[in-house]
């Protein structure tokens, strides 16, 4: 979305010409002169902030203030809603399956281009464990956000009805596995949500919610550094929660969580967040990939050794110029993607201009982390913070990152109303079977609960 925004601004003119002609490729040759398309081939019509996924999960920001819609933001540009399937980069075609495929019959259309830009970011990444793929759930999608609060809430109700004790403690019990930034703040945002909420139910008490983090290595939040995710891990603890450090999740079949040092909990919510892996477009690409499967890439964004691709982000594996470390890698976060991006643009810009292209160097500043409602922890240039400052700088930054004044306004209405009334505890599950109402009105059976 950022490439393709700093290109519609420094190809107005060119796009313009290009929509005149109806060209179904973008030109752009020869200094500036000539046409020019941006299409923009994505499976959803928006693109999601990330970090603010935990806070839309706790009820904090609407779901929709969430996500910013790309035919708004990119009024220059073709959006496709569909999939990229394959890519054959020697005879510059794209292999798209859209929305309309199936009631077409062709079959996927082939799309032709001149310059290709590979920023399909990443997907989770799962192990072989018993039971995960029956019941995980993840936690990268506004999608899963809200899923996840509903059923958070919806085991509240469960463990409020039933009247037997494993069911009980069972829906009680909540599962994270994955102690960097989305485990962390998904189940610090969920834990004070949950005991919020859990004033309101006359047999349910914060002590009778069991929350437990599952880390596979010795430390959480390594991103804010040593000393602060020992903090972390001391603040999360003296709030009842089961921090697990160096312990890996055997099985989860049947609904028991078992864990590698011999502890069986029965539960009905585990939260998949151990890391992610390149987007599977990327092997289905002619080009060039290294050992991780992340696309081979120089300091200018350019795919090593394949002209005219060009990537960033999670899917390209990119030289850190400002690293004193020999062979040292871009880490796979927001803060390199968004500035790659416009460098990214810069480039493809000065490329069909015929201008020499410019390196992408950016020194990490450092990062935030919110551990719940007035807490959390910061390292931001060399300086450790914690608390309610951590807290409060860890939403100022974001703030000012969510693209567009529109999104920026209607957060921060909802972060100031949230300050002066309750929060909301509605579970509107129902919105994963909209039509079950009318199917049981029209004689069919109810939805099979999961």
């Amino acid at each position: 979305m950022y490439t393709a925004l700093h290109l519609q601004r420094k190809l107005k003119r060119q796009l313009a010409q290009g929509s005149g002609q109806g060209s179904g490729r973008g030109s752009g040759q020869g200094g500036g002169q000539g046409g020019a398309e941006i299409t923009v081939v994505t499976p959803d019509p928006y693109m999601t902030y990330q970090p603010f996924l935990p806070e839309a999960a706790a009820g904090s920001i609407s779901p929709r203030h969430v996500v910013v819609p790309l035919r708004r933001v990119l009024p220059h540009c073709r959006i496709l809603v569909g999939e990229v399937n394959a890519i054959d980069h020697a005879k510059r075609t794209a292999t798209v399956t859209t929305l309309a495929t199936a009631e077409e019959g062709t079959g996927p259309r082939r799309m032709t281009y001149d310059e290709l830009v590979l920023a399909p970011g990443s997907v989770s990444r799962t192990l072989p464990v018993p039971g995960l793929a029956d019941h995980g759930i993840g936690f990268k999608t506004v999608e899963e956000a809200i899923g996840l609060r509903n059923h958070v809430i919806e085991q509240m109700d469960i463990a409020s009805s039933t009247r037997d004790p494993a069911v009980r403690d069972a829906a009680l019990t909540f599962v994270f596995v994955g102690g960097g930034y989305a485990g962390v703040e998904a189940l610090g945002e969920l834990a004070d949500m949950a005991r919020y909420a859990s004033r309101y139910y006359h047999n349910i008490k914060p002590a009778d919610l069991k929350w437990i983090l599952v880390e596979a290595s010795d430390k959480i939040l390594p991103e804010v550094g040593e000393k602060m995710g020992k903090y972390a891990v001391r603040e999360l603890r003296g709030r009842g929660i089961d921090v697990r450090l160096n312990t890996r999740l055997n099985s989860v079949e049947n609904r028991v969580a078992v864990l590698d040092d011999g502890a069986r909990f029965p539960t009905r919510t585990l939260v998949w967040t151990a890391g992610v892996k390149p987007h599977p477009i990327l092997a289905a690409s002619s080009l060039p990939l290294d050992e991780r499967g992340r696309l081979r890439c120089t300091t200018r964004l350019t795919v090593d050794g394949a002209p005219h691709a060009w990537a960033a982000g999670d899917a390209a594996a990119v030289p850190d110029l400002t690293s004193p470390e020999k062979g040292k890698e871009c880490a796979p976060n927001a803060q390199h993607a968004v500035r790659q991006a416009k460098v990214l643009a810069e480039n493809i810009v000065a490329s069909l201009e015929g201008r020499p292209l410019t390196d992408y160097r950016h020194k990490h500043v450092g990062s935030v982390a919110s551990l719940g409602l007035h807490k959390g922890v910061a390292f931001v240039y060399g300086r450790r913070l914690k608390g309610y400052p951590a807290w409060a700088m860890h939403r100022a930054y974001h703030l000012s990152r969510v693209p567009t004044f529109n999104r920026k306004a209607r957060v921060l209405a909802e972060w100031t109303l949230s300050g002066l009334f309750k929060r909301e505890i509605v579970s509107l599950g129902s919105l994963e079977h909209p039509r079950a109402e009318f199917e049981l009105a029209a004689g069919g059976e109810p939805p099979r609960p999961r």
